[in-house]
């Protein structure tokens, strides 16, 4: 299934998760989450969410202590 088609079978109801037989999509997060995994399967250059710099404040913070 091309990543383009994943939005409109999301739309459609007909979206569902891991294979045929899997539960249907009702998030639109989760929507997304396919149609990105799908894109890189395909090659597109789509890189790697970067980590929240808030995360690594409090982590520091805590070794301070």
């Amino acid at each position: 299934m091309p990543a383009k088609n994943v939005m409109k079978e999301f739309k459609a109801g007909t979206l569902r998760s891991g294979s045929k037989l899997g539960p249907i999509v009702r998030k639109k997060a989760q929507a997304k989450a396919i149609q990105i995994s799908e894109a890189r399967k395909e090659g597109a250059n789509i890189p790697e969410p970067t980590a929240n710099p808030l995360k690594k404040k409090m982590k520091k913070r805590a070794y301070k202590r």
